[in-house]
């Protein structure tokens, strides 16, 4: 490729300066709204390099997600000059020397002349940025179409591999629609590092997880198998109910495995999986097996500094009752496991007595577990809610129930049987969202063909949550604050 460079100069030396890149009129950017800057040969997006926010993180090319390390906004140094900051580190683009190849970067905004740029016109509405310092344009280098290619600046011969197609944003919320995904039930789903993670049940031997950096586009993400349960003893073929906890700097995914395919076979356990790093996808490993009998729905409560594994069990002649069990560590059970909470309201028993899911919620030093009761398989499977109102966890008389649910069917919007929830904030950290599973129908049964719905909740003046009412499929709502 140097060498193609070498005989581009050499050519249009040739030609004369009629065929090099021509001083156009700047083009027009409207500094109150982000823009993604596309490149022509790759159809890659300028992209902060591995989310970095320090100083001299490597700008490169990634695949066009829109998120915040793909938003620009150009900043006016005066004379046609600007420096192009971005959104995700609020640092600017800097091209630390006048070298050709020399790696772009982001730095402090200093709005020197190496972090200033003018816009130049090329065919077909794109530009070129020629930097003010090197008098050289933006290039991906040695025009590369590959994910992580440097971009770095070479002498302004207006190639493909040079031109960037600007893509305003504007200010418009963006929106999405339930579901999020069909064919996914029990949903657990976490926003880490500028991406949505999703993980649901299988009912095969593999754990599989998407992501997407909107709730929108996980809808049309593709599943990746994270993990193959196959070749353990109890590792074939019904993996139910996943849930990833970031614990002490890694993420631990809990999960349900039995031997047959077959609903509330004897033998489901619980199980862990520890990740090499903080990526949600991993790599993982198996870590451990928590608990020799029947359990299901593992979750995990922090109190203090104290940490408890939750989940479902037969309930010692009290039905099928949820659990609470202290945990040494995120792998390693402490102590006997205490019936949490069992189906005591005729509420929960309308299709079968039923407490399971136990799932923490926590605001401004209040500890809750919203848990789902009556039975999967009939369309009153709803959300019931329990509040710490004592000092210690492991006390069942220190927990409140409340007397109604807080989430149920809604026949006027055709949702049924939500439950089996988890939660996330918003990207900004400013709403709280809830994940469900339901059906479409009243006939609707406990098996894949539950779908994965998100919906924002508020809260009532004493400090509970409002789901309000699950919403109809197809209404468009507006994505998480943030996006």
């Amino acid at each position: 490729m140097r060498t193609l460079r070498r005989a581009l100069v050499l050519l249009l030396a040739a030609v004369g300066t009629a065929a090099v890149a021509t001083e156009a009129q700047a083009a027009t950017v409207n500094p109150n709204v982000p823009y993604v800057m596309v490149n022509r040969n790759s159809g890659k997006a300028l992209d902060v390099y591995n989310l970095a926010t320090t100083d001299g993180a490597a700008i490169n090319q990634y695949a066009r997600n829109d998120g915040a390390w793909q938003q620009w906004k150009f900043l006016d140094s005066g004379g046609g000059w600007y420096r192009v900051q971005s959104v995700h580190s609020g640092k600017v683009l800097d091209l630390p020397t006048t070298a050709d190849g020399v790696q772009l970067v982001q730095n402090a905004d200093r709005n020197d002349a190496r972090q200033q740029f003018r816009l130049a016109d090329s065919a077909g509405g794109d530009v070129r940025l020629i930097n003010r310092n090197s008098g050289k344009a933006l290039d991906v280098w040695e025009f590369s179409t590959a994910d992580g290619a440097k971009v770095s600046q070479f002498q302004d011969l207006d190639g493909a591999n040079q031109q960037w197609q600007l893509i305003a944003l504007g200010s418009a919320a963006r929106t999405f629609t339930n579901p999020i995904k069909r064919n996914g039930p029990d949903p657990w789903l976490q926003y880490y590092n500028g991406f949505y993670y999703l993980a649901t049940t299988t009912w095969n031997s593999t754990v599989t997880m998407r992501r997407s950096s909107t709730l929108a586009g996980l809808a049309s993400a593709a599943d990746q198998v994270i993990f193959n349960l196959g070749g353990r003893a109890n590792g074939c073929c019904n993996m139910w109910a996943p849930e990833f906890h970031l614990l002490n700097g890694r993420w631990y995914l809990y999960y349900v495995a039995g031997q047959n395919v077959s609903d509330y076979n004897p033998t489901q356990r619980l199980h862990v999986l520890e990740s090499s790093g903080t990526d949600p996808m991993g790599p993982y490993t198996f870590k451990a097996d928590l608990g020799g009998d029947w359990q299901l729905d593992a979750s995990v409560l922090k109190v203090g500094s104290n940490l408890y594994l939750m989940g479902t069990y037969g309930g010692d002649g009290a039905g099928q009752s949820n659990f609470i069990q202290r945990l040494a560590n995120p792998y390693t059970l402490s102590g006997s496991r205490v019936r949490l909470s069992s189906p005591t309201l005729s509420w929960e028993r309308q299709t079968g007595a039923v407490n399971e899911g136990p799932e923490p919620l926590y605001r401004n030093g209040k500890v809750m577990v919203v848990y789902s009761a009556s039975a999967c398989w009939g369309p009153d499977y709803k959300l019931g809610l329990l509040t710490l109102t004592g000092t210690d966890p492991m006390n069942p008389a220190h927990w409140t129930k409340s007397a109604n649910p807080v989430f149920q069917r809604s026949d006027a919007n055709s949702v049924f049987a939500p439950g089996h929830n988890g939660f996330f904030k918003s990207p900004d950290g400013t709403e709280d969202w809830i994940v469900y599973h339901a059906n479409d129908s009243a006939g609707g049964g406990c098996d894949m063909n539950r779908s994965t719905r998100a919906q924002k909740f508020t809260w009532n003046a004493d400090g509970t949550p409002n789901f309000g009412t699950p919403v109809r499929l197809g209404v468009t709502l507006t994505a998480p604050s943030g996006e």
